[in-house]
């Protein structure tokens, strides 16, 4: 399903990150860096509520707004029943939207948020996600101090928070379009290679939105898609070859791979992942290229695994989606 907008903008955005990707290349794009994973709590979930509470207090800052000009909130991270959401959305009573779209959240907020001032039903939506590398390994994959290894093709769940505030306000930028995706299953059972479960529904998101919209790959200046990494990026281009006859090559890139340092941050492997993976890079390095008119058409893909420990354990497949926004300097 594909979406065009007349009345929805970006009034602007917020990113905090953490340690290790205050040490990555986009280390300067970041509103606030904490230097370890505490952030000055106790447990790492309260942690990852500080993150997502900390973007938005800037946000509202950065925008000049107060917290009573804003009409809901959206917000979603990967922890069980959203809690770090719930808990962080506590702090500003604002009528709240809780969603899941692992991490592809980020642009499913902002396609929710769009909807609602899109239609007049709100003048001003905050979109918020965060993820916690420890928290995460601690509720997917095996307690950190098992110490279990991992291979090249895992990802490296981002630390951060990050937020936007859409608004009918003109701006400098505005959200043009946005794809639903569907769920995809194409029967890869291994959770340690997110790359290969969620490049296939990148590649369809990326073909349904093209081709709905009867735009060629050229119509972006770029495409970044949300955290395939370094093994799915490679997959999601041949896969678009094959299976679609389009050729990204020249506007392509991953959050995943952009967040990291790969090079010397060993410890990331493939690259990033986590639901603000994406959020950090777009919400930061993107804007302030878009800011700056470097680039005049994006089209974001937030790539989201579907992921359930207990599934993985009974041998199915993982299932996976994408969503897309397409933003567009306004001239």
């Amino acid at each position: 399903m594909t979406n065009q907008y007349k009345h929805v903008y970006v009034k602007d955005t917020a990113t905090v990150s953490g340690p290790y990707e205050s040490k990555g290349p986009l280390k300067n794009y970041f509103d606030r860096s904490y230097d370890d994973l505490y952030n000055g709590e106790d447990t790492w979930e309260k942690a990852e509520v500080k993150l997502m509470q900390d973007s938005i207090d800037i946000l509202l800052e950065k925008a000049n707004r107060s917290i009573h000009d804003v009409d809901l909130m959206v917000a979603g991270d990967l922890l069980n029943q959203i809690t770090s959401s719930c808990y962080a959305a506590k702090k500003y009573a604002l009528p709240f939207l809780g969603i899941y779209s692992a991490c592809a959240t980020s642009i499913e907020g902002i396609i929710i948020a769009s909807t609602f001032i899109e239609g007049k039903q709100a003048k001003n939506v905050i979109a918020s996600t965060a993820s916690h590398n420890m928290c995460s390994e601690k509720q997917f994959r095996n307690p950190t101090e098992y110490g279990a290894p991992k291979p090249m093709t895992a990802t490296f769940t981002a630390t951060g928070g990050a937020s936007i505030l859409l608004t009918d306000e003109k701006t400098n930028i505005r959200v043009e379009s946005t794809t639903i995706g569907k769920v995809t299953d194409m029967d890869q059972k291994d959770p340690l290679h997110m790359g290969a479960v969620m490049a296939p529904a990148a590649a369809d998101t990326i073909y349904q939105h093209l081709s709905n919209l009867k735009r060629n790959p050229s119509y972006y200046d770029l495409i970044l898609t949300g955290d395939l990494g370094t093994y799915g990026k490679e997959i999601l281009l041949d896969y678009m070859k094959k299976e679609y006859n389009m050729d990204l090559s020249d506007n392509y890139n991953d959050c995943g791979t952009l967040l990291y340092d790969l090079e010397n941050q060993k410890e990331v492997l493939a690259g990033g992942s986590g639901p603000v993976c994406s959020a950090l890079v777009n919400y930061g390095y993107v804007m302030d290229m878009l800011r700056k008119k470097e680039v005049k058409r994006v089209l974001l893909v937030a790539t989201g695994a579907l992921f359930s420990p207990t599934f993985a354990f009974q041998k199915q497949p993982i299932l996976s989606t994408a969503h897309a926004v397409g933003l567009e300097v306004v001239e």
